[in-house]
């Protein structure tokens, strides 16, 4: 019997680099350091925020929890389970447990199917149920998600994109999942649009018991639906901690400014500035010592020359910043 105290998903020491760069015996001798020695867990029924610029790595991490792309080294346990020891039959049936959204919802659906064959097609793969039970099941999970069943006969390029993106859901849960990966499920849609499909990824976490990896760029849309925030910067996750605590008390400079960016409804509140320098540092060429120094407005000569580990500040609130107490 699995211990309730295990998380349902954890991530040990992720490290992902792609090859940039070849010799002339086509042997890679550059590579982005995509991911880089990545670690967390996420409780049964909890939302974990991801989150961080373009480039941070943080896509790489989502689509590697869900065998879609393999690590150069660490493990994924579901379960308490290596995730990324399994092979062929066992990996196909482990696979109904877990899923994801993708962000651009017109560019992961099929344009040559149906709405219907979209959403009936995990059951299909999985060999559940007959021809008609699996569209009975379809038109359930469409009407689930705030579509008509009558949507199951037309085509993607016949919704807007936050339909198309409640198809996507649709599918993600047509095989009772435990947990998803959302990564950035609204960056692409309207923000009228946003609130609605983040409230039915709500409401569909309490009714069925989900578990959500949130990826996103930036803090706003995390704030709403995040039990604990992880923020990444250059393939390396420099704060972690429960969400009221990082929005209350943020630790990184990183963090501060992702925060900083976050317009003020209220005009006249006072809010804290915190000005990075330059542009995001390649991950093909990484600088010594913390990462985030060259852009750091409060870095001195020990950021430059030592990288600062992860470390617990207080309930579980990490940070990586040799002056995050200051």
């Amino acid at each position: 019997m699995r211990d309730a105290a295990l998380p349902l998903v954890e991530a040990r020491e992720l490290i992902c680099r792609f090859p940039v760069q070849k010799s002339f015996w086509g042997r890679p001798t550059a590579f982005v350091h995509a991911v880089d020695g990545v670690s967390f867990s996420i409780r049964k029924g909890e939302t974990l925020g991801l989150v961080g610029e373009t480039g941070s790595g943080k896509s790489t991490v989502g689509r590697i929890l869900v065998r879609l792309q393999e690590p150069d080294s660490g493990q994924v346990l579901f379960e308490g389970r290596d995730l990324l020891a399994l092979k062929g039959e066992p990996l196909r049936r482990r696979r109904k447990d877990f899923q994801i959204v993708f962000q651009d919802p017109m560019g992961s659906l099929n344009p040559r199917m149906r709405v219907g064959d979209i959403v009936a097609e995990p059951l299909l793969i999985h060999r559940l149920g007959n021809k008609a039970a699996r569209r009975e099941k379809a038109a359930a999970l469409l009407e689930r998600v705030g579509l008509d069943a009558s949507a199951m006969a037309k085509y993607p390029h016949e919704f807007s994109g936050g339909q198309r993106q409640r198809v996507g859901i649709a599918r993600a849960i047509a095989l009772n999942p435990k947990f998803i990966v959302l990564d950035e499920p609204v960056s692409a849609l309207d923000v009228s649009v946003q609130a609605q499909v983040v409230n039915l990824l709500q409401d569909l976490q309490e009714d069925l018991g989900l578990t959500y990896l949130f990826i996103a760029h930036g803090l706003q849309v995390v704030a709403h639906v995040s039990t604990r925030v992880a923020v990444m910067y250059l393939g390396r996750i420099v704060e972690v901690g429960p969400g009221e605590a990082l929005f209350a008390r943020p630790l990184h400079p990183y963090t501060r400014a992702l925060l900083s960016a976050i317009p003020e409804p209220e005009p006249g509140r006072a809010t804290p500035d915190v000005s990075l320098k330059g542009e995001l540092t390649s991950a093909a060429n990484l600088p010594g010592g913390c990462r985030f120094a060259p852009r750091c407005p409060f870095a001195e000569g020990r950021c430059a020359a030592e990288d600062p580990a992860l470390r617990d500040f207080s309930g579980g609130h990490l940070a990586a910043c040799h002056f995050a107490e200051k």
